[in-house]
């Protein structure tokens, strides 16, 4: 499956772009703030339904317009396919899947997957544990519908526990407390699970990938951390109901599930270099790239935003030589130095397209097939 034709308006600072993608590798070079990361993020828009950096979708259409809007054909084995999607102020999202609207956006999720590396992404070193369970969520969103229902249905019940404990102790429904916590416990026993199996499958994949961008110069280790490791989470509801009363929030549950990052035997917040935590989480995301594809059939879509800063060359190089020889489909790329990209380019045998992006615009300047430089 890839990505044959995308054309965006309105969206961020791009007023009107239209491009025809390469099926393998497509650079984009241009100074920041030009509109690279906001392309990237039109196409894992029409992936994930929201924008992986703006909350709010009004946020997304660019100033002074009404809307924005997102259109792409694809091809997966021979057969196109659309999605589209628009939005306009203070007005409901339209999200079509070949010219089809959703009822709830949940459904698409998965249809077109995608993988997306950026600058951001260290937010999972450095940020709290929300973080990394959202990078779990994302994973298995995208191959598993069953737990995005589990997830969305915790996460609902959860809301309602939490409303419920804001109430002053004689005012709170315990009855309906147990109630939540026996669909909290069902819920989050099936997340826990499919959670724990994906890490399973993960970990070999995570160091033989980074092994192989590293050079083999250090170890790492990922590991998940549970509350559910201590036992039902209906007990450990029971047993925190007091200190939650007191807190008004619950404090037990796959909502405070971690990953546990360790470069060295060390942790990799306190103990990696800047390069090492960037090969670590390229390494995640490369990872979460097979698990997809392992359950999925198809290659995801892989999106790489300006992710060489602070590699030295040899790990540039390495990445770029896995990414373009293991079979990863259609890949993205952007980059502001255009003389990195060019000497990678001519290192490659695969089909290219590389434009240059300028204030939103965007121009082809060179192909495998045509150099028009």
């Amino acid at each position: 499956m890839y990505l044959k034709s995308l054309s965006v308006s309105n969206f961020k600072n791009i007023e009107q772009l239209d491009i025809d993608c390469s099926p393998v590798l497509n650079c984009f070079i241009g100074n920041n703030g030009e509109g690279k990361t906001n392309l990237l993020d039109g196409i894992y828009y029409l992936s994930m339904c929201k924008s992986k950096f703006v909350s709010s979708d009004y946020l997304n259409i660019r100033d002074s317009e009404d809307y924005f809007m997102l259109k792409a054909r694809y091809f997966r084995k021979d057969d196109e396919e659309s999605v589209s999607c628009g939005i306009k102020r203070n007005g409901k999202k339209s999200f079509k899947y070949n010219s089809k609207e959703y009822k709830k956006l949940s459904e698409h999720i998965g249809i077109i997957p995608l993988v997306f590396i950026t600058p951001s992404d260290t937010s999972l070193i450095n940020s709290g544990s929300e973080e990394r369970r959202k990078f779990l969520n994302t994973v298995i969103s995208q191959t598993d519908r069953l737990y995005l229902n589990a997830l969305i249905r915790y996460n609902n019940v959860l809301a309602n526990r939490n409303k419920m404990l804001k109430y002053k102790i004689p005012d709170i429904d315990f009855s309906f407390i147990d109630t939540l916590d026996e669909q909290m416990s069902v819920y989050g026993q099936m997340i826990y699970e499919k959670r724990k199996a994906m890490l399973e499958s993960f970990m070999p994949v995570f160091q033989e990938i980074y092994n192989a961008v590293s050079g083999g110069k250090e170890t790492v280790e990922l590991s998940y951390r549970s509350d559910l490791e201590k036992g039902e989470l209906k007990s450990l509801l029971n047993a925190s109901l007091e200190r939650d009363c007191a807190l008004q929030y619950t404090s037990a549950g796959i909502h405070r599930d971690d990953l546990i990052m360790c470069i060295n035997g060390r942790t990799l917040k306190n103990s990696g270099s800047q390069g090492q935590q960037k090969t670590f989480i390229i390494a995640m995301m490369m990872t979460q790239f097979h698990i997809i594809k392992q359950h999925a059939g198809i290659s995801p879509i892989l999106l790489l935003d300006d992710i060489f800063d602070k590699l030295d060359i040899e790990r540039v190089e390495r990445l770029i030589s896995f990414v373009t020889g293991n079979g990863f489909g259609q890949i993205f790329l952007t980059d502001s130095n255009k003389s990195r990209l060019d000497t990678l380019l001519e290192k490659t045998e695969t089909d290219y397209k590389l434009f240059k992006m300028n204030s939103g615009n965007v121009k082809l300047i060179k192909s495998r097939e045509n150099e028009t430089e």
